[in-house]
Order: structure tokens, then sequence, then C-alpha cells
């Protein structure tokens, strides 16, 4: 199989990538680096069956000789980078997977999306359920994220629909690992990194809010059952179903690291969700597939990356800190 990856030096497209390639899949990585990094893609180098691409796919879309499958990853994917890059994050989730599905027609290849969870809003559900149709802000500040992924559900589904393309959606909950960065705003790296640090760890509201965390490996694994499971479009969710409290993440955090960092309490960001938690029947019927990774074996082994990584060398502005911007703040 050839594949063309969008956003694959990312965090979760860069992991995507390794993984296809150690399938023995040829794999062209498209990345414009506004978020990801060709240091994720550092293991690839040199392989005769990864190429990359700096480009941005909002853009005419076009690749030289076969695809069988576009994987579409590309999209600002954290709260503090959709803040920063609000109509960008608008144009890759309409125009950029716009042109993929264009690419996919033309070449009569599939097309994976990466959805989110964040299409179900702060959900009045729970679990979420993919029969769910949310409850979402469209002109709230995570609107930008949210209808983006939205929207491009839809296309995906017109593409379907109209024009016979295969496709995949996966609905993708809270995932976590290796590769992520420290000042990114989402809360794994930030509380790792403030207690490697020693510094206070700030944790929103009274920390009651709750998220579901999928390890990296897992996740991957979903994707790659989900894009070989016959007459599957989907939407599927792909998380970890196993719900904890922000509080409690932040001091398993502080506790795996043997910090002694005070947590302390942060103003909540607007349209935070309340709870995130996934019904994930859906994939163990159809993929046969669920997290095999603990919340405490996964968190150790991105705290010891983070160790290799210098992290704990390395002080934290405030400013890019989980500290919620005054725009953010109720």
């Amino acid at each position: 199989m050839r594949a063309l990856v969008t956003g694959g030096a990312g965090f979760l497209g860069s992991h995507l990538c390794e993984r296809l390639v150690a399938e023995g899949h040829d794999v062209l990585c498209y990345d414009s680096l506004m978020t990801g990094s060709r240091n994720n893609l550092a293991a690839l180098a040199g392989n005769p069956g990864f190429e990359f691409r700096q480009y941005d796919v909002t853009r005419h879309l076009d690749v030289d000789g076969a695809v069988d499958w576009v994987l579409h990853f590309a999209s600002p994917a954290s709260p503090r980078d959709y803040l920063e890059h609000p109509i960008h994050t608008l144009k890759v989730g309409a125009l950029g997977t716009l042109n993929c599905l264009g690419l996919a027609k033309a070449r009569g290849a599939g097309l994976l999306l990466a959805s989110t969870s964040e299409v179900y809003g702060d959900p009045l559900a729970h679990p979420q359920q993919e029969s769910y149709w949310g409850n979402v802000n469209p002109v709230g500040p995570r609107g930008v994220y949210d209808e983006a992924k939205r929207f491009a559900e839809a296309l995906t589904m017109a593409y379907h629909d109209t024009h016979g393309v295969e496709v995949r959606i996966a609905r993708i909950f809270n995932t976590f690992g290796p590769r992520m960065r420290k000042a990114d705003g989402r809360a794994v790296p930030t509380f790792i990194h403030q207690a490697l640090t020693d510094q206070p760890i700030t944790v929103h509201g009274d920390g009651s809010q709750t998220r579901s965390l999928a390890y990296v490996d897992d996740t991957v694994e979903g994707f790659i059952r989900l894009l070989e499971a016959d007459g599957v479009t989907g939407p599927v969710n792909i998380g970890n179903p196993e719900e904890v409290t922000v509080r409690h993440l932040a001091e398993r955090i502080r506790d795996l690291t043997g910090a002694a960092s005070e947590i302390h309490m942060v103003g909540r960001p607007v349209d935070d969700p309340e709870r995130r938690c996934p019904d994930i029947s859906l994939a163990r019927q159809l993929l046969g597939w669920a997290p095999a990774v603990t919340l405490d074996d996964g968190l150790q082994r991105t705290i010891d990356w983070c160790r290799r990584s210098g992290w704990a060398g390395e002080d934290l502005n405030p400013a890019n800190s989980l500290l919620p911007s005054p725009r953010m703040a109720r």
C-alpha cells in the first residue's frame, strides 16, 4: 500500500507514519510544520519507504504516482494552537478535507479522516456514543475546531454517498504519549513539565471535570484496525473508556514523577467540556479493538521520554502554562 498522511509530522501523525512503514507500506508525509516538527520523523530519516514534503494541504493537492489511501490528520489540535490559528483551523478542516477527498476520488483511493471527540462539544449524553449529535457552541472560541471537524465529517460522507469514495471516520478522544509538545496547552504534557521542573501544577476549575486518556500506541492500533475493516465507514470512537478527573490526573503525574509540586486551581476556559468519555462498543464489535495500556503505564512511558528529552532542565514560561488566556476565561 502507498499512503499519503497529512499532518504526518505531528504527534499522532508521526506515530502513524512509523507504524505504517514498519508494516511494509510506502508512506508520503505532507505537513506544513505549523504545529508539527521534522524531529518527530527522525526515526524514519533515510528509510526508502518514507518521503516527507513540507506542504499546506489547504492548497491544491496532487501527488506523483499511485495513492491507495489518504489519511487526513492535518489540523491544529490543541486548544492553544487552534485559538492562535482559528482561520487556518477552519481552512484545513474545510479546504484541506476537500482537497484530500478530491485526490482520493481522482486516484480511486480511500480516505481515513481523523475526527475528534470535540464534535460532541460539552456533551449532554454520557458516555458519548457515535449516534449522539453533540452540544457544540458554533460561535464560541472552541467552535473553530469543533465545527471544522463536524464539517469535515459531513464532507467525507458526501463524497462517500455521491462519488463512492471509500471512507473511514475515526473520532479520536484524548491521546497522550511521547512527542507531545510541553507548551501546547494540553493537560498531560503541561502537568508533566510542571512536575519535572518543580512548578505548581495548574488545574482548571476545581478539577472535577473528567477526561478519558488513551496511550498513543493504542490509538494508532485503532486507526490500523479501522483502516483494515471492510465496510466500516464510521464514525467510530477511538478512545479509552476509563474516566478520570483532571485533579486525579494531576495527582498521578505528581506521584509518578516524584515531584513535590503543589496543585493550584485556575479559571476554566470557555466551553470546557465537563465530562468526556467514549462508548467504544462499536470499536469492540467491529474492530475487535480496546485500549491495552493502563493510564499509569502510559504516563510512566511518557514521563520517561520527557526526561530523556530534557524537559526536567527547562523552565516553562508561565505564559505557556495551562493558565487560560483572557479570551478563554469566563
